[in-house]
């Protein structure tokens, strides 16, 4: 049986009440203390909280008692709609008329209009025999002369799954081309000494570092030093060590690998042998940005976002030919996967990448 519910924003009150249940599922809806509504989703390996009506972020996501989410300065999303004044969710999309930081030539906000969109028609899906339930929601962006796109973005949990499933559809309503740029920030916590693992060769040509720096960033002493190692030789981050600089963030952008069956995939493998994961489909976003943040306030690894273009704003990319092109009523799709890994399945992954890339497994 698949049923639907409707959600409103009257239905999330201040003191967090239980929606529905059904066979491996509870949802509830409750109302930070900064007002901002927020759905509980939990299934029989843990939960993931997220904020339906504003772009369809996930604050927390933990599974098999492990909270996969950032360490951020923000216990609860605020009620600003500023980026960096409510900074800390688990997945942030970002988009779609530009990313990055602003620089010269540019006028749009840090990673565009997306992260805090205003999304409408939200909705769940419970498919019971599937054993599947699907978070929905819609946003329109309308400028007059500029932009006029929908976009409909699904969020799928399995009932005994700790990888989630993200869907994204947009689509031009122009007559007229959109150029649409497109960043999946997923903010997983770094593990020491944790290995990352993915569908890419592991040189300077394919892992290549940020040299420069976002006005929003006051780099350390050393970080200069680091960054130029860095250029040199990327492997030297695939261990995350806990002395290594990454204060107050390094950038990579990687050009992945997709395997026999469309996907690139990357892994943060933890000592004790689960992993993070993140996989996608190269044909829908050709980039991945990679950002490691690790300082006292915030420790973070986005160690795979699949992206349209690179992190140097709407001019700069636009310039540079990163953005996908949809003529009017054209679309887009973006198919993600991501969260956690048993060790049994993290073990199978890591060969199955380093076999894509024909690397030795055991090496």
């Amino acid at each position: 049986m698949t049923f639907r519910i409707d959600l409103d924003p009257a239905m999330f009150p201040d003191r967090e009440r239980l929606l529905c249940a059904c066979e491996g599922f509870s949802v509830s809806a409750f109302r930070y203390a900064s007002g901002v509504p927020a759905l509980r989703v939990t299934n029989r390996r843990g939960e993931i909280t997220v904020l339906p009506y504003r772009g369809q972020q996930i604050w927390r996501a933990v599974f098999d008692g492990r909270d996969l989410t950032m360490k951020s300065m923000f216990d609860e999303p605020s009620a600003s709609l500023v980026y960096l004044e409510s900074y800390g969710a688990f997945l942030i999309h970002c988009g779609l008329t530009a990313i990055g930081a602003p620089a010269e030539g540019d006028d749009h906000t840090l990673h565009g209009e997306l992260p805090n969109a205003a999304m409408r028609d939200c909705h769940l899906v419970i498919d019971e025999a599937a054993g599947q339930l699907t978070i929905v929601g819609t946003f329109r962006h309308t400028v007059a002369f500029s932009t006029d796109y929908e976009l409909t973005a699904e969020l799928t949990l399995e009932a005994d799954g700790a990888l989630l499933r993200s869907r994204l559809h947009v689509d031009n309503r122009k007559r007229s081309p959109m150029r649409l740029m497109y960043l999946a920030h997923v903010n997983f916590r770094p593990v020491d000494d944790a290995r990352l693992v993915y569908t890419s060769p592991y040189t300077a040509e394919a892992v290549r570092v940020r040299t420069s720096i976002p006005g929003h960033i006051t780099p350390g002493p050393g970080y200069g030093d680091f960054i130029g190692e860095l250029a040199a030789d990327p492997s030297l981050h695939h261990v995350l060590r806990p002395g290594l600089a990454f204060d107050p963030e390094v950038v990579f952008t990687v050009d992945v690998v997709a395997d026999d069956t469309g996907w690139a995939h990357a892994l943060q493998r933890h000592p004790d042998g689960t992993a993070d994961y993140v996989g996608h489909r190269p044909d829908q976003a050709p980039i991945v940005n990679r950002w490691i943040c690790r300082t006292p306030d915030q420790d973070a690894i986005g160690f795979s976002f699949p992206s349209t273009s690179n992190s140097g704003g709407r001019t700069l990319e636009t310039r540079e030919g990163r953005f996908v092109h949809l003529d009017g009523g054209e679309s887009w799709d973006l198919d993600m996967r991501f969260g956690l890994m048993t060790a049994p399945e993290a073990a199978s992954m890591a060969d199955h990448i380093e076999r894509t890339m024909g690397r030795d497994p055991a090496g």
